[in-house]
Protein backbone atom coordinates (compact mmCIF):
# COMPACT_ATOMS: atom_id res chain seq x y z
CA UNK A 1 0.00 0.00 0.00
CA UNK A 2 2.84 2.37 0.73
CA UNK A 3 4.68 1.56 -2.58
CA UNK A 4 1.22 2.69 -4.57
CA UNK A 5 1.00 6.07 -2.15
CA UNK A 6 4.46 6.75 -3.12
CA UNK A 7 3.81 5.86 -7.01
CA UNK A 8 0.80 7.63 -7.15
CA UNK A 9 2.44 10.76 -5.52
CA UNK A 10 5.24 10.27 -7.67
CA UNK A 11 3.14 10.51 -10.95
CA UNK A 12 1.17 13.52 -9.37
CA UNK A 13 4.24 15.27 -9.07
CA UNK A 14 5.96 14.71 -12.92
CA UNK A 15 2.34 15.96 -14.28
CA UNK A 16 2.53 19.35 -12.41
CA UNK A 17 5.91 19.42 -13.80
CA UNK A 18 4.86 18.89 -16.74
CA UNK A 19 1.64 21.44 -16.25
CA UNK A 20 4.15 23.93 -15.09
CA UNK A 21 6.68 23.53 -17.59
CA UNK A 22 4.33 23.97 -20.58
CA UNK A 23 2.68 26.43 -18.44
CA UNK A 24 5.73 28.17 -18.38
CA UNK A 25 7.10 28.01 -21.61
CA UNK A 26 3.20 29.37 -23.39
CA UNK A 27 4.06 32.50 -20.54
CA UNK A 28 7.62 33.07 -22.06
CA UNK A 29 6.64 32.70 -25.51
CA UNK A 30 3.49 35.51 -24.88
CA UNK A 31 6.13 37.61 -23.34
CA UNK A 32 8.34 37.44 -26.26
CA UNK A 33 6.32 38.01 -28.79
CA UNK A 34 4.89 41.33 -26.75
CA UNK A 35 8.42 42.54 -27.00
CA UNK A 36 8.98 41.35 -30.31
CA UNK A 37 6.02 42.00 -32.53
CA UNK A 38 5.77 41.62 -36.57
CA UNK A 39 4.61 45.19 -37.46
CA UNK A 40 4.87 46.87 -40.65
CA UNK A 41 4.78 43.41 -42.17
CA UNK A 42 3.79 44.64 -45.43
CA UNK A 43 6.66 46.74 -45.71
CA UNK A 44 9.05 44.40 -44.28
CA UNK A 45 8.20 41.57 -46.82
CA UNK A 46 8.40 43.50 -49.50
CA UNK A 47 11.72 44.94 -48.98
CA UNK A 48 13.19 41.61 -47.72
CA UNK A 49 12.49 40.27 -50.79
CA UNK A 50 13.48 43.29 -52.49
CA UNK A 51 16.61 43.45 -51.43
CA UNK A 52 16.98 39.98 -49.97
CA UNK A 53 17.50 40.17 -46.69
CA UNK A 54 15.97 38.00 -44.34
CA UNK A 55 12.83 39.59 -42.51
CA UNK A 56 14.02 38.79 -38.84
CA UNK A 57 17.06 40.79 -39.58
CA UNK A 58 14.87 43.67 -40.49
CA UNK A 59 12.44 43.40 -37.76
CA UNK A 60 15.74 42.67 -34.87
CA UNK A 61 16.86 46.17 -36.19
CA UNK A 62 13.73 48.03 -35.96
CA UNK A 63 13.27 46.28 -32.65
CA UNK A 64 16.71 47.50 -31.69
CA UNK A 65 16.77 50.51 -33.13
CA UNK A 66 13.40 52.28 -32.26
CA UNK A 67 10.82 49.48 -30.38
CA UNK A 68 8.50 50.03 -33.57
CA UNK A 69 7.95 53.55 -33.15
CA UNK A 70 8.24 55.66 -36.42
CA UNK A 71 8.78 59.13 -34.49
CA UNK A 72 10.99 58.72 -32.43
CA UNK A 73 14.62 61.17 -32.90
CA UNK A 74 17.48 60.05 -31.55
CA UNK A 75 19.80 62.10 -29.80
CA UNK A 76 22.25 61.97 -32.87
CA UNK A 77 19.39 62.93 -35.47
CA UNK A 78 18.37 59.65 -36.36
CA UNK A 79 14.72 59.44 -37.75
CA UNK A 80 12.26 56.91 -37.46
CA UNK A 81 11.61 52.59 -37.08
CA UNK A 82 15.52 52.14 -38.49
CA UNK A 83 17.03 55.42 -37.15
CA UNK A 84 18.67 56.94 -40.65
CA UNK A 85 20.04 60.27 -40.16
CA UNK A 86 19.05 62.80 -43.19
CA UNK A 87 22.84 62.50 -44.29
CA UNK A 88 22.86 58.94 -44.81
CA UNK A 89 19.22 59.23 -46.60
CA UNK A 90 20.35 61.79 -48.48
CA UNK A 91 23.76 59.89 -49.47
CA UNK A 92 21.35 56.38 -49.81
CA UNK A 93 19.18 58.62 -52.41
CA UNK A 94 22.29 59.06 -54.77
CA UNK A 95 22.59 55.18 -55.50
CA UNK A 96 18.32 54.81 -55.68
CA UNK A 97 18.16 58.08 -57.55
CA UNK A 98 15.36 59.13 -56.22
CA UNK A 99 15.32 62.25 -54.65
CA UNK A 100 12.69 62.60 -51.62
CA UNK A 101 11.98 64.96 -48.55
CA UNK A 102 14.00 64.46 -45.44
CA UNK A 103 10.52 64.16 -43.53
CA UNK A 104 9.70 60.84 -45.10
CA UNK A 105 11.90 59.28 -43.11
CA UNK A 106 9.17 59.37 -40.45
CA UNK A 107 6.55 57.27 -43.27
CA UNK A 108 7.44 53.65 -42.29
CA UNK A 109 7.54 52.46 -45.62
CA UNK A 110 10.31 54.82 -46.72
CA UNK A 111 12.67 53.97 -43.48
CA UNK A 112 11.97 50.32 -43.62
CA UNK A 113 12.50 50.65 -47.53
CA UNK A 114 16.10 52.84 -47.02
CA UNK A 115 16.90 50.76 -43.54
CA UNK A 116 16.94 47.51 -45.73
CA UNK A 117 18.38 48.76 -48.62
CA UNK A 118 21.48 49.97 -46.15
CA UNK A 119 21.76 46.71 -44.78
CA UNK A 120 22.19 45.34 -48.45
CA UNK A 121 24.31 47.83 -49.22
CA UNK A 122 26.43 46.98 -45.74
CA UNK A 123 26.19 43.47 -46.53
CA UNK A 124 27.38 43.53 -49.96
CA UNK A 125 30.36 45.50 -48.62
CA UNK A 126 31.34 43.30 -45.72
CA UNK A 127 29.48 39.66 -46.75
CA UNK A 128 29.47 39.41 -42.67
CA UNK A 129 26.18 40.26 -40.53
CA UNK A 130 28.31 41.56 -37.30
CA UNK A 131 30.18 43.83 -39.79
CA UNK A 132 26.93 44.77 -41.31
CA UNK A 133 25.61 46.02 -37.46
CA UNK A 134 28.90 47.32 -36.31
CA UNK A 135 28.67 49.84 -39.86
CA UNK A 136 24.85 50.40 -39.14
CA UNK A 137 25.62 51.47 -35.53
CA UNK A 138 29.38 52.94 -35.84
CA UNK A 139 28.83 54.03 -39.62
CA UNK A 140 30.29 52.64 -42.93
CA UNK A 141 33.46 55.05 -42.89
CA UNK A 142 34.65 54.04 -39.33
CA UNK A 143 34.17 50.41 -39.87
CA UNK A 144 35.55 50.03 -43.47
CA UNK A 145 38.22 52.89 -42.95
CA UNK A 146 39.55 52.24 -39.64
CA UNK A 147 38.80 49.16 -37.76
CA UNK A 148 39.09 47.08 -41.09
CA UNK A 149 42.67 48.53 -40.99
CA UNK A 150 43.59 47.86 -37.61
CA UNK A 151 44.16 44.20 -36.81
CA UNK A 152 43.36 44.84 -33.09
CA UNK A 153 39.47 45.79 -34.60
CA UNK A 154 38.64 43.28 -37.32
CA UNK A 155 41.04 40.80 -38.45
CA UNK A 156 40.64 39.00 -41.61
CA UNK A 157 37.08 40.02 -41.90
CA UNK A 158 36.44 38.95 -38.05
CA UNK A 159 35.74 41.23 -35.24
CA UNK A 160 38.60 40.52 -32.50
CA UNK A 161 37.46 43.78 -31.02
CA UNK A 162 35.22 46.59 -31.38
CA UNK A 163 36.38 50.06 -29.57
CA UNK A 164 32.85 51.35 -28.65
CA UNK A 165 30.77 49.71 -25.89
CA UNK A 166 27.50 50.77 -27.70
CA UNK A 167 28.43 49.12 -31.13
CA UNK A 168 29.82 45.96 -28.80
CA UNK A 169 26.24 45.71 -27.09
CA UNK A 170 24.24 46.88 -30.53
CA UNK A 171 25.82 43.79 -32.11
CA UNK A 172 24.78 41.54 -29.25
CA UNK A 173 21.24 43.11 -28.84
CA UNK A 174 20.45 42.68 -32.62
CA UNK A 175 22.07 39.28 -32.70
CA UNK A 176 19.69 38.84 -29.82
CA UNK A 177 17.00 39.90 -30.84
CA UNK A 178 17.52 37.93 -34.52
CA UNK A 179 17.70 34.90 -32.51
CA UNK A 180 14.37 35.65 -30.68
CA UNK A 181 12.70 36.40 -33.74
CA UNK A 182 13.35 32.74 -35.63
CA UNK A 183 12.46 31.12 -32.44
CA UNK A 184 8.77 32.90 -32.93
CA UNK A 185 8.08 33.55 -36.22
CA UNK A 186 10.71 32.36 -38.48
CA UNK A 187 11.77 28.21 -38.02
CA UNK A 188 10.02 25.50 -39.33
CA UNK A 189 8.57 24.85 -36.39
CA UNK A 190 6.30 27.80 -37.21
CA UNK A 191 5.58 26.90 -40.24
Amino acid sequence: MIHIKRTVIIIIIIIVSIGLGYAYERVTVTIEKKSHPLMYEEFVDKYSQEYTIPPEIIYSVINTESRFKSDVVSNKGAVGLMQITTDTFDWLMTKTGEALSDGLLYDPETNIKYGTFLLKYLYNEFNDWDLVFAAYNAGLNRVKNDWMNNPDYIKDGEIQNIPFDETKNYIKKVNNNIDIYKKLYFSNDNQ
